[in-house]
């Protein structure tokens, strides 16, 4: 006549990489474009999670954020932005008298303009994404290369990035994604080093 109440299941805990997204969610302006970069950073980095300054593909050898800028560029192939983009270059170039003649090479220089512009834009995207970032305890930042007295702390450096607390799941097992903490680990202040030999491209 009457029927016990069933125990409700506890829930489940969430995995990391739900707790991953959640922090990305409240820390960054843009937690899309934030993961994106975390899992390009991943998939560069060495056993410790550390990343650049340099990542060689195909044969050549790029910054790290020049390589993050390039991988991203793709997103906004087909943005308006980009296509008025193009259409702007093109008239430059039409207007300094830079336009080679031959349609093929005209297309080259067009599409190396716009990739050099659309990396310079990226990089303020990608800046504004690593600070938000690192004050989530995601990231640690650091810089390698000739230091100088710059208003700018990356002035003439190249920038390394360390995948820190969550961020760590994106990981592959054999870099070492193993033993997350709980939490993700607070940034740590980066002290100051002294004048070391400039890095230069192989």
């Amino acid at each position: 006549m009457f029927h016990a109440a069933i125990p409700l299941a506890p829930p489940l805990a969430p995995s990391p990489m739900s707790r991953l997204l959640d922090c990305l969610s409240q820390a960054s302006s843009r937690p899309r474009y934030a993961f994106m970069v975390l899992s390009l950073i991943a998939e560069v980095a060495d056993a410790q999670g550390e990343a650049g300054p340099f990542v060689r593909r195909g044969g050549q050898q790029f910054t790290l954020r020049d390589w993050l800028c390039d991988s991203l560029a793709p997103m906004g192939g087909r943005d308006p932005r980009r296509i008025a983009l193009a259409e702007r270059v093109r008239s430059d170039l039409l207007l300094e008298g830079r336009m080679p003649a031959d349609p093929a090479g005209a297309a080259a220089l067009i599409e190396q303009e716009v990739r050099e512009r659309v990396r310079a834009s990226g990089k303020t995207n990608l800046s504004r994404a690593v600070s938000e970032l690192v004050g989530a305890g995601l990231l640690r930042r650091y810089y390698k290369g000739y230091a100088i007295d710059h208003a700018n702390r990356g002035g003439q450096r190249h920038a390394v990035y360390v995948l820190q607390g969550l961020a760590r799941c994106l990981m592959a097992p054999s870099q070492g994604a193993q033993g997350l903490p709980a939490s993700p680990a607070p940034p740590r202040p980066i002290a100051p080093k002294p004048v070391q030999g400039e890095l230069r491209f192989g």
